[in-house]
């Protein structure tokens, strides 16, 4: 079989041909689009790893919001409940301040009250006392009531203790005014010569004496002069008793009131 050169040479020149044709007009538009799809793809994948490491970022600023929500929440929970619980220590300490005050202010009411019971009681017990002793020592005030009172009396100016006799002569010495004496009822000439008697016997001396009627004194004879004093009388006995009863009755209304007090209390 004979070779052709040239049919091969045409066929080699097509193929070059066909090669070159393919590769300008459809390889190298291929690998351009090939090329441009590539970095279409890299592209892509560069703006999705942006955008998955911006979702990461976001995610993790979101997780590190919620934790710190969390952590605030619960910071927040425990301030509210720590002052709450002040809160309500307070409102208990006040409560129990004020139901302190209203009972003591209870029980202050309840022992005035229980006091001035026990004063009125005791008032009205002492009044009452007073009242029928004095009525019976003056309608006892007879004749010889009278004269025993005088000789009493004069007895008692016999007997001045040296303290005593001593103020009053000081006050002799100096008063310009006579000494008075006081009696409740009217004294007898002898009653009176008795009670000059015994004031001149115990100061050596004429005592000026003016006497006078009081019936102030309930029964009873007093001596005055410059502001000394020397009586005996129904009134300072009455007083003596009433001081007495007022003693024993605000012992007994003290006493009551504690035990009432405490008894309250409990």
């Amino acid at each position: 079989m004979l070779f052709d050169w040239f049919t091969v040479g045409a066929q080699t020149l097509n193929f070059l041909v066909l090669v070159w044709l393919m590769k300008r007009f459809l390889y190298k538009p291929i690998l351009d689009a090939v090329d441009a799809r590539e970095k279409r793809i890299a592209l892509a994948l560069a703006e999705a790893a942006l955008k998955q490491m911006a979702a990461q970022k976001e995610r993790d600023e979101f997780h590190q919001k919620n934790e710190d929500f969390d952590r605030r929440r619960n910071e927040l929970l425990g301030q509210a409940k720590d002052e709450a619980s002040a809160e309500r220590q307070r409102l208990q300490g006040e409560a129990r301040q004020v139901a302190d005050t209203l009972r003591a202010k209870k029980q202050d009411a309840l022992t005035s009250e229980l006091q001035t019971l026990h004063e009125d009681i005791a008032r009205r017990s002492r009044e009452e006392v007073l009242a029928i002793a004095q009525k019976v020592l003056t309608d006892l005030a007879g004749t010889s009531l009278e004269e025993r009172m005088c000789a009493v009396f004069t007895q008692r100016l016999r007997e001045l203790d040296d303290a005593a006799k001593a103020g009053l002569a000081e006050v002799l010495a100096t008063a310009s005014n006579p000494v008075r004496v006081c009696s409740a009822f009217v004294l007898s000439a002898a009653q009176r010569a008795a009670i000059q008697s015994a004031l001149n016997e115990s100061f050596a001396g004429d005592i000026r004496i003016q006497f006078d009627t009081t019936p102030d004194l309930i029964s009873g004879i007093e001596l005055t002069a410059n502001g000394w004093k020397l009586a005996w009388n129904i009134a300072d006995f009455l007083a003596s008793l009433e001081q007495r009863i007022d003693g024993l009755l605000k012992k007994q209304s003290d006493g009551q009131v504690h035990a009432d007090a405490s008894e309250t209390a409990s």
